[in-house]
């Protein structure tokens, strides 16, 4: 529902505005190669934040972007030789203790799902075979009683 809302809003001030100062300026040419694979390319990555949000959360989307950030910086300082300072270092280290305490937290509460639901299906295991006992005893009692009369 977005995507073709965004689309209108911003072709039409593009239109009015960007394509008359690119036209006077630049030798524009339209590559329907180029921009159709840039197109596959962002909705390939909606989908899979969608899907992502969808089979987690939000926040799992966030941490993330955060191990993405640092991959970028990774790469920055080490291919590039782009200087880190130790206030950048600190925040990195701090962003790195709350995605360990964040997965920290997921994990403990996803043992615990599992426990309860452990302990669910056992309950109900033994609710049936109660039932089923109480059901046998019923009806040994109910064939008895006829015998006895």
């Amino acid at each position: 529902y977005v995507a073709p809302c965004c689309l209108v809003f911003l072709t039409l001030p593009w239109i009015f505005v960007e394509f008359p100062i690119l036209r006077q300026k630049s030798s524009f040419e339209f590559d329907f190669l180029v921009f159709g694979t840039n197109s596959f390319c962002a909705f390939a990555l909606n989908l899979a934040v969608f899907l992502l949000v969808g089979k987690t959360s939000a926040l799992t989307m966030n941490v993330a972007g955060v191990v993405k950030d640092w991959l970028l910086i990774a790469f920055s300082w080490s291919v590039i030789k782009d200087t880190v300072t130790p206030v950048n270092l600190m925040g990195y280290l701090l962003a790195f203790l709350g995605v360990a305490y964040y997965n920290h937290i997921k994990f403990q509460a996803m043992k615990a799902n599992e426990a309860q639901k452990k302990a669910e299906e056992k309950m109900s295991v033994d609710d049936e075979e109660k039932g089923r006992l109480l059901e046998n005893r019923e009806s040994d009692g109910n064939v008895r009683g006829e015998s006895d009369e």
